[in-house]
């Protein structure tokens, strides 16, 4: 009787360990490769145009978000991109999200989709928003969330019209992510995922830039969503995430091997059901609904960022070396893909 208790146990330990691994992804070995990193300077010069000069890029202040689309046009084409507006209405007024194409166009490859959010929410929390009338001063600057994702695929766009990737991308600056339009069919990522199921295209993965400039190292300021992470995952906000579905475990592998190989800021990982808090926190959710793999690269938000969704999340608040590390790694994924391409790998 013991021995069968004691095999039901390890077999249960085992099983345990297993899923700890699968779910967090510890020991993965860098795919070395050294690409160039994105200028800095730009990086913050983008944020804080967009946090100042934009400020507020929310839903009732639709003026603002066209003038913020305006400048994200403009500097996606400086960089030497072609970007194009897919226009959808939402309350009787038009929206747009920007939508620019790199690599082959006839290789019948399934695309890879990069999106980040440019809009900022309406008011800080406890403040309703008005329709025109709120003081400017009640609304978030959205520097982190998510002027530091725009700024991100900007120079992400900068770097493909250097380097062209070896398969189809489509970087697209989204709007209408943030409430009152999150987890509805107004965000401007469920158009485009909806467009492209219903144009028939294939996705191989979508990433989703989701707040990818604050960090601390402070002992501590780093939170999670349930008790016991920090067993696993660091008590300091020094770190990168990329966060997915289980079921999206490989391409999670893929993309932090990827971003480890390139910079040498630290990526951790989790995969875990969207029940989680803050798993699907983001435009990746849109992708999912329409059975699309996809993942979300964060500086993991209002777990660490005490300014989300507030008035201090201001352009001066962020990190601009590690951000360039951010996107570096996933500058590193995208030329990647394509040449030893197998996403579906088995895990060792």
């Amino acid at each position: 009787m013991i021995r069968w208790v004691l095999r039901v146990l390890s077999a249960l330990l085992g099983t345990l360990l297993a899923a700890l691994l699968w779910l967090t992804q510890p020991g993965i070995t860098p795919k070395i490769m050294a690409v160039p990193s994105p200028s800095v300077e730009r990086l913050k010069q983008h944020v804080r145009a967009l946090s100042e000069t934009y400020h507020p890029r929310s839903f009732d202040r639709p003026e603002k978000l066209e003038a913020a689309a305006g400048y994200i046009v403009q500097a996606l084409t400086e960089a030497g991109a072609t970007p194009e507006a897919q226009v959808f209405e939402v309350a009787g007024q038009p929206f747009k999200n920007l939508v620019t194409r790199f690599g082959p166009k006839d290789s019948g490859a399934a695309w890879l989709v990069i999106g980040a959010h440019y809009d900022s929410v309406g008011a800080t929390e406890g403040e309703a928003p008005g329709t025109g009338a709120t003081p400017n001063d009640s609304y978030t600057p959205g520097a982190d969330d998510n002027a530091s994702g725009v700024a991100g695929l900007i120079e992400l766009a900068r770097l493909l019209v250097q380097q062209p990737p070896k398969v189809p991308v489509e970087l697209v600056a989204y709007s209408l992510e943030e409430p009152p339009n999150f987890r509805t069919p107004n965000m401007g990522s469920a158009h485009h995922a909806a467009r492209l199921k219903a144009e028939g295209r294939a996705v191989e993965l979508m990433l989703s830039l989701e707040m990818i400039g604050f960090f601390d190292d402070h002992e501590g300021r780093q939170e999670y969503p349930a008790p016991g992470m920090t067993a696993l995952y660091p008590s300091t906000g020094n770190f990168i995430a990329v966060v997915g579905r289980p079921q999206d475990a490989l391409w999670c592998r893929k993309l932090k091997a990827a971003m480890q190989g390139a910079a040498p800021l630290p990526v951790y990982s989790l995969n875990a059901p969207a029940g989680i808090p803050g798993i699907d926190f983001s435009d990746h959710l849109n992708y999912w609904a329409e059975h699309f793999p996809a993942l979300m690269v964060t500086d993991t938000s209002f777990f660490r960022n005490r300014e989300y969704h507030r008035q201090g999340d201001t352009w001066d608040t962020l990190d601009y070396v590690r951000m360039s590390q951010v996107v570096q790694g996933v500058f590193a994924f995208v030329l990647g893909q394509g040449a030893a391409h197998e996403p579906r790998e088995q895990l060792p």
